[in-house]
């Protein structure tokens, strides 16, 4: 996986294993085999919706949760995401969109700011897990998000306006990130676009 803007990442602790890539000008190809199924088809929404070619390859402790898998790959990918920005020189910067999914309706707006900021906002009204093996509790795609936002270095704003189904819920939040980013890194301009001239 080689391009102009891309980055690569390899990580490894006690509890995981990853090898991470991410290029921005992409065609929306996704290879990504984290052991959940799931957070497997949401990275696939993350590269399709947003027009880049990601890998994403986890070994981790599933058989004690889920949760350093998916909390690692986030990372992971923040920090490859990071890397393929590069110096953010004639980056759009600021993007905004709204996705729904049938009955769920996502609300995204990013700054790639270079200062980590989360909001998240979304509520399961049904069983915030869902099927698979292992099966992938919505819940932790907060975790993901804040593990993404903060190694992106990158302010995000992230509202579910409404939803039902805990699947259409996650599902228009990733498809929403992608689009949001897919604006927010289009190059437009020359310079860094800050007034402080660095981001």
């Amino acid at each position: 996986m080689t391009a102009h803007r891309s980055g690569r990442v390899s990580r490894a602790t006690k509890e995981t294993s990853l090898e991470v890539g991410w290029v921005l000008d992409g065609t929306g190809r996704c290879d990504a085999a984290t052991g959940i199924a799931f957070l497997d088809h949401m990275i696939d929404q993350l590269a399709r919706h947003g027009g880049f070619d990601i890998e994403a390859k986890t070994v981790g402790d599933l058989a004690v949760d889920t949760h350093h898998t998916i909390e690692d790959t986030g990372i992971a990918l923040g920090q490859a995401f990071a890397a393929a920005l590069g110096d953010k020189a004639g980056l759009r910067r600021f993007a905004s969109v709204r996705v729904p999914l049938d009955e769920a309706l996502a609300d995204v707006v990013v700054d790639l700011s270079g200062r980590p900021y989360l909001h998240y906002e979304a509520r399961f009204p049904n069983n915030p897990t869902l099927w698979g093996q292992p099966p992938f509790d919505a819940q932790l795609a907060e975790e993901f998000w804040r593990a993404f936002v903060t190694n992106a270095q990158l302010t995000m704003h992230l509202s579910v306006e409404r939803g039902e189904n805990t699947h259409h819920i996650v599902e228009a939040c990733f498809k929403g990130v992608a689009r949001a980013l897919r604006d927010a890194v289009r190059v437009e301009g020359g310079g860094v676009p800050s007034t402080k001239g660095v981001l």
